[in-house]
């Protein structure tokens, strides 16, 4: 019943509104604001994912001056849940985390769009959308119980993106030649105590990736070799706490991990009911 809704938190942490977003044209239903990210002439650029109709997700730009919002457009229609996004050397990266949930296994992926192209026009994917050609790789998600496949993204210092694997609790690998055509697709990394890979994020400082591993309320951390091993992890909670409750997106900020909690029960999670208020987790690394 509410709109969909930016917030910005500033350095010392406080917190207010960035930008009322307008309702979905089609479904007439809020925006479902996913992943974000910054383009390099200061814009934003997020993920619309829309629960009702088909193929109604989209990518949506917002123009920035002097630091605040301007107008929102569509710069990406035909997905049926757009999710993460990331900039990288010219092009915006997409994950599409369900291509066919009806397959078995079921599909999913990742596109990219150079830069120049969303700035002026709408990019409407093909239908089916394995036949666009910005798709650049699919991976595969064996949990028939939740079909959910690419999630979060994340590129490290030498170029490599690699794409969660939500349901199956794996992190891939997209390895490029020199033209960008992808070489490499792999699983690179798997624990039998990471049980779900949603957001991603790469810190260059110590060539560790962050996982947001939603259904064990847990934040897990996979270094070049592939190992993984687990930062924190709690049990229920709602949040209050300081816990994380079904975390989704992970960044770091100075000596600081964010975490965002998006509390929204799927089958498998340690988190198992709503409950209020949304949360931010902190939690502190070593100096």
């Amino acid at each position: 019943s509410q709109p969909s809704l930016f917030m910005k938190i500033a350095p010392e942490n406080e917190a207010e509104p960035f930008m009322e977003l307008p309702n979905h044209p089609v479904t007439e239903k809020p925006m479902g604001p996913l992943g974000i990210c910054l383009a390099p002439n200061g814009d934003l650029f997020f993920a619309d994912f829309q629960q009702e109709g088909e193929r109604q997700s989209r990518v949506m730009r917002i123009a920035m001056r002097d630091g605040q919002p301007q107008e929102i457009v569509p710069v990406i229609e035909g997905f049926t849940v757009s999710n993460a996004v990331i900039v990288h050397d010219g092009h915006l990266y997409v994950s599409e985390t369900q291509i066919d949930p009806e397959a078995k296994p079921a599909t999913s992926g990742v596109f990219r769009f150079k830069l120049e192209d969303l700035q002026d026009a709408v990019v409407e994917l093909a239908n089916p959308v394995t036949d666009d050609p910005h798709l650049i790789g699919t991976i595969e998600t064996f949990n028939e119980e939740l079909p959910l496949g690419a999630d979060g993204l994340a590129f490290d210092d030498e170029g490599n993106l690699y794409i969660g694997n939500f349901s199956d609790g794996t992190v891939h690998r997209f390895q490029f030649d020199d033209e960008g055509k992808v070489t490499t697709n792999e699983i690179f990394a798997k624990a039998d105590f990471m049980n779900s890979a949603d957001g991603l994020f790469f810190d260059p400082r110590t060539k560790k990736i962050y996982v947001a591993d939603s259904k064990a309320n847990a934040v897990q951390v996979v270094s070049l070799d592939g190992s993984v091993t687990t930062l924190a992890q709690n049990g229920p909670t709602d949040g209050l706490d300081g816990g994380m409750d079904q975390p989704c997106e992970v960044l770091i900020r100075g000596n600081e991990v964010i975490v965002s909690n998006m509390d929204w029960p799927v089958p498998g999670c340690i988190n198992t009911e709503y409950d209020k208020p949304c949360t931010i987790s902190v939690i502190k690394l070593e100096d």
